[in-house]
């Protein structure tokens, strides 16, 4: 087998090599990903069903306060109806206002020497009652007793700054020495006046908390209270009740949500931590609903997906390896016959990129002389005209120096027309001329560049007539539509007929505004109609016409840099007329028309 024979066969199985490995690749990038997504989907499923629990559980817990709190504001609007209560509250009678309450929140309150109930109807008594003053401050009871005894700390607690104008709920921390890691839930009735409609009382009623998590051998979930920088979570041991409300007091003061979760190690296993607010804006201290979930299960869980992951996984590699291999041989057969063919063509490609390289750098030269000789010329060209108009201002002069002078300068503005359109023509070739593109009101231009037209001095008394709707939009850059206009008015002008017409005429055709300019004068000879737009082509008709061959290039480039065209319609022994196609702009209210 010859050299190049056995050169091709090396670079096939190259290839098929190369394929083959680009396909076990792909496969175990999508088995990856895949065992990525699914244990995340797993985590994500697991903690929102904890999540779900540890909601549906408060919102029991919620659906118990909001009856209780019903019910209160049902009984306590009843109570302040009594003559002696409100009598008492009114006159600021204050000794007669518990004697006057004990019978009225009889049914209220928890008999005295009555056990723990289970009995929904007895949850609702309450363990005591107070009143609060006009300024907040506890009223106290000539018999605590009767009301529900507290210490005084305890009931010092149960003031607040202000009356509330609706219900409040808070929470009590009972005295350690009396009861240990006991909670009791306050509700705060606001008791009004009928005479000035103002909140002159409260009643505090406190209550045993509703039980929380009744379900634990289901959902596992070990919940408790969290008040004033201390948990009370009685499924827990003391030090690890200090543990999570030490977290749970740096994630709240590091991010105070109002619901929010966490995960930590409690008794070197990890647990997820769920808290809720339990009495938002209250006047009380801020208690959140904690919930502790064990992670034991779920990881073990995880790790079990995992485990058949991985092995579909395998699976799923070794099929792959069996297709990949099957597969590369057959697409590798047609890359042999192709690589026959490439040593055939490799010459005549080796050599048309040689000349579009040659081709591509003569372009750019001529492109660079263009704008190097474009930028060389403004100066010299800016220093002579204002030396020629020092001259003109200068009065020792005989009128025929002055008349020279002035050919002189109209010369050079034309030299300096011609600068700039050869250097915005270099910027075109070489591809750096951007198109800001912007919605631009096509027929004001018109009427502006009518104007000007008009203001300029006209030997040949050239009629202008125009016919164009008054409002078209179109895409595009105003400084450059602006010398494509110019262009053609001045070619309109300057190759017309004494008395003579010129005519302006556009309209909307589907997604684009077709201008179009035509003028009286000598026709285009049809020899020269397919070169006027070459540049520096005058012809035989432009011998005597100022110009310098530029305009009808420079126009029909810039109107193709804005997606459109700029071509030639007809020329006769009567008429010439070129047209302009412009990209319509989209105008979706008449605001955003007049802007433009």
């Amino acid at each position: 087998m010859s050299a190049p024979g056995q050169a091709k066969k090396n670079g096939v199985a190259s290839f098929r090599t190369k394929l083959l490995v680009a396909m076990m690749l792909v496969v175990v990038a999508l088995t990856g990903l895949g065992l990525f997504f699914a244990e995340r989907k797993v985590a994500v499923e697991a903690e929102r069903d904890l999540l779900q629990d540890f909601r549906n559980e408060l919102a029991t817990l919620h659906g118990v306060q909001a009856m209780r709190q019903a019910a209160l504001a049902e009984r306590c609007r009843d109570l302040v109806k009594r003559p002696r209560i409100h009598a008492a509250l009114e006159d600021n009678a204050l000794d007669l206002l518990y004697p006057s309450a004990l019978n009225e929140l009889r049914d209220l309150v928890e008999r005295e020497g009555a056990g723990p109930s289970s009995n929904p109807r007895d949850q609702m008594h309450a363990k005591f009652y107070r009143f609060l003053d006009s300024r907040g401050a506890v009223i106290s009871p000539p018999n605590a007793a009767e009301v529900g005894e507290l210490l005084p700390a305890e009931e010092k607690r149960l003031s607040i700054p202000s009356l509330p104008a609706y219900q409040q709920l808070g929470y009590l921390s009972r005295d350690e020495a009396r009861q240990a890691a006991a909670l009791d839930e306050l509700v705060v009735m606001p008791i009004v006046s009928s005479e000035s409609g103002e909140v002159i009382a409260a009643l505090v009623l406190g209550f045993k908390p509703v039980e929380f998590g009744r379900n634990r051998s289901e959902t596992g979930i070990e919940s408790g209270i969290w008040l004033q920088s201390r948990l009370y979570l009685p499924a827990l041991t003391r030090a690890e009740q200090v543990a999570v409300g030490g977290q749970l007091e740096r994630t709240l003061a590091a991010s105070p949500l109002p619901e929010n979760r966490f995960e930590m190690e409690i008794d070197r296993n990890s647990h997820l931590v769920f808290y809720k607010r339990l009495n938002p804006d209250s006047l009380y201290p801020p208690a959140y609903e904690v919930a502790v979930y064990p992670l034991a299960d779920a990881r073990a869980r995880q790790r079990k997906i995992r485990t058949q992951v991985i092995l579909a996984g395998a699976i799923l590699l070794g099929v792959g390896l069996l297709a990949s291999h099957f597969f590369s041989r057959r697409l590798s057969q047609p890359v042999e016959k192709l690589a026959v063919t490439s040593e055939k063509n490799r010459a005549g490609w080796k050599r048309a990129e040689e000349a579009l390289e040659s081709t591509s750098e003569e372009l750019e030269r001529a492109a660079r002389f263009s704008a190097d000789a474009s930028h060389q010329l403004k100066t010299p060209m800016t220093v002579l005209r204002a030396g020629i108009e020092e001259l003109l201002a200068r009065e020792e002069f005989p009128p025929e120096v002055y008349d020279r002078l002035s050919a002189l300068l109209h010369q050079t503005y034309r030299m300096t027309g011609m600068v700039n359109d050869l250097l915005l023509l270099s910027r075109m070739d070489a591809g750096s001329l951007q198109i800001q593109f912007e919605t631009v009101n096509l027929s004001q231009l018109i009427e502006e560049w009518i104007d000007d037209l008009g203001a300029l001095p006209d030997d040949l008394h050239v009629e202008v007539k125009t016919n164009f709707a008054p409002d078209l939009q179109v895409l595009g850059e105003k400084r450059y539509i602006s010398i494509i206009m110019h262009n053609l008015l001045e070619n309109a002008r300057k190759y017309n007929i004494p008395g003579g017409e010129i005519c302006v005429s556009a309209k909307k055709e589907g997604e684009f505004v077709l201008l179009n300019l035509g003028n009286t004068g000598r026709p285009i000879p049809l020899e020269a109609q397919a070169h006027i737009f070459e540049r520096f082509h005058r012809g035989g008709m432009g011998e005597n016409v100022p110009g310098h061959g530029l305009g009808l290039n420079l126009a029909r480039e810039l109107a193709r840099l804005h997606g459109g065209d700029l071509r030639l319609v007809r020329s006769d022994a009567k008429w010439t007329e070129f047209r302009v196609r412009f990209k319509a702009a989209r105008v979706t209210s008449p605001a955003l028309a007049s802007s433009a």
